[in-house]
């Protein structure tokens, strides 16, 4: 059975737009803080003590329980929810044993952690939908950020890729229209930040400086190649 439940209000815990956290170590537990941060109510459930006795008063609500146990998640409305994150990474029976209890109800859209690709794989076979690998995937994403010239890098399914980067010479002092950067690279420039200023959307009338910051969107293989550009 889940242990007492601390509580900032008595409101009911499955809320529309609420998660449940189940995992509050590194990784779950920063994720928790950071929903309630941008203002969503959030269930958070760990098996240690400590560990919620350390998050009470810190998110909407937090419990020590079992969350292998369907009876317990069903305790907790777990089945109500929206959203479920599965962030436990040091058990894997614990985490893969959670996310068929998650899936059985047939509820929430389910987030689970993975800690190695076997991990990764089974909770895919079990059909998990969204599979996360943070150590994995930051690594990768520091690769390219290692290699110099770009400033930040997100990557999409498909060969899909979003850069921040400082314009090349061939793009500045002219308005993006004229220039034909996508018919040139296969890129196209969709914000840019200037000096001492906050990011904007580009026009076709933009002009990049030197001292600007823009973010590029396109395939990997060109939006890194025109990160390399001088």
């Amino acid at each position: 059975m889940a242990r007492k439940i601390f509580s900032r209000g008595s409101e009911r815990l499955a809320q529309a737009g609420s998660v449940a956290v189940i995992g509050l170590g590194r990784f779950g537990g920063a994720l928790a803080l950071e929903l309630e941060a941008q203002g969503t109510e959030v269930l958070g459930i760990d098996a240690d003590e400590n560990i919620v006795q350390s998050f009470n008063g810190r998110l909407t609500h937090v419990v020590r329980a079992d969350a292998t146990k369907e009876e317990v998640l069903r305790q907790l409305s777990v089945h109500e929810f929206d959203r479920a994150v599965v962030g436990i990474g040091s058990d894997i029976e614990a985490s893969i044993l959670t996310t068929s209890r998650l899936l059985k109800f047939q509820g929430p859209q389910i987030w689970a952690k993975a800690i190695s690709e076997p991990h990764a794989e089974i909770l895919g076979q079990l059909g998990v939908e969204h599979v996360i690998r943070p150590e994995h995937d930051m690594g990768k994403r520091v690769a390219h950020l290692v290699r110099g010239g770009i400033l930040d890098y997100v990557e999409f399914e498909d060969d899909f890729v979003m850069i921040r980067t400082s314009p090349p010479s061939q793009a500045l002092d002219r308005p993006l229209g004229i220039l034909g950067l996508r018919d040139k690279y296969g890129i196209t420039v969709v914000a840019v930040k200037r000096l001492g200023g906050t990011w904007g959307h580009t026009t076709a009338q933009t002009v990049l400086y030197d001292d600007d910051q823009i973010i590029v969107q396109g395939s990997k293989t060109q939006a890194e190649k025109f990160s390399t550009l001088t």
